[in-house]
């Protein structure tokens, strides 16, 4: 009888995942030099143009040893969704799949899914005024509303989740569908390897810390203050991780070594809700930030 050793075919899309600060950006670059590929961010924050030193964006020298896609494709002004995202991350992998192996680097779990499983989102671009008239009516009346016309989603939605109530509703009286029937997922038939790195808690606060010490250095503060002059203290992307606690500073409401200590503070609670949405993706091989052979070890899997 002949036996037939089936060999798994060699993954086209590499996925580098974990909590921030873990070294992702850092392995990438190096695996993309032995590998001959290129790398696709996926942050939801590097897509904005100017908000460099605090989301730990690249460097130029960076993107210029290896090709860096998805990052400064937005303006800051401009909202970048997950189907938007999806779409220009589809269309590049469709492009460079036939070459080396292609880097899907980043900590937003939500635009790994997109890619990875296929997800399908209804490309409904969201609608101040309507969702404005929906509020007016309040949580109850519109989960409600959402229970009649969509009750698979409703029972997918809790009754006090505004934002997707509102969500699927939007959908609903722009499309005439329910969103229940426009999601799912489409998974690609190409091979993917998921590669996760995990970081002991008091190294991984180590790390956070040199790195807020690091974007100090670098100039943080000078940048937060240009984006305020630039775009005015009310842009939202001027509330998120470490861009709000430098704009209090600036306010004089707290001072900057108190600003750096709630930076590290939570940037360690934002790296927790990441590693929970990871740890809850099977396919990921986990392996030690920390080791000192590293690079090898994930070479090993290829």
């Amino acid at each position: 009888m002949t036996i037939y050793t089936i060999i798994p075919q060699p993954p086209r899309l590499i996925v580098i995942c974990g909590a921030t600060a873990t070294g992702k950006s850092g392995l990438a670059i190096e695996l993309a030099e032995r590998l001959g590929s290129v790398v696709l961010s996926a942050d939801s924050r590097l897509v904005y143009r100017g908000f460099d030193i605090g989301t730990a964006k690249p460097t130029v020298a960076e993107r210029r040893s290896i090709p860096h896609y998805l990052i400064d494709i937005c303006e800051p002004t401009q909202t970048l969704t997950v189907a938007d995202y999806q779409d220009q991350a589809q269309e590049l992998i469709n492009k460079l799949l036939f070459g080396a192996p292609i880097l899907l680097v980043g900590g937003t779990g939500l635009y790994i899914k997109s890619i990875v499983r296929g997800m399908k989102i209804p490309r409904v671009a969201p609608e101040p005024e309507l969702r404005s008239q929906l509020q007016g009516l309040g949580q109850l009346q519109c989960y409600q509303m959402l229970k009649q016309i969509d009750p698979i989603a409703a029972q997918k939605i809790h009754g006090n989740d505004q934002f997707r109530t509102l969500r699927a509703l939007e959908v609903y009286y722009i499309t005439g569908q329910p969103i229940s029937e426009q999601q799912g997922e489409n998974p690609p038939d190409y091979p993917i390897l998921q590669i996760g790195l995990n970081c002991e808690s008091e190294a991984l606060t180590h790390r956070i810390q040199k790195r807020t010490e690091n974007m100090m250095e670098r100039g943080f503060v000078q940048e937060v203050e240009q984006l305020c002059q630039k775009y005015g203290t009310e842009l939202s992307l001027l509330e998120t991780l470490g861009y709000q606690e430098i704009k209090q500073y600036l306010a004089g409401d707290i001072s900057l070594e108190t600003a750096k200590e709630l930076i590290v503070l939570h940037t360690r609670q934002f790296a927790k809700r990441q590693r929970t949405w990871f740890r809850a993706v099977s396919e990921i091989q986990w392996f030690d930030a920390d080791s000192s052979n590293l690079l090898d070890q994930v070479q090993m899997l290829l």
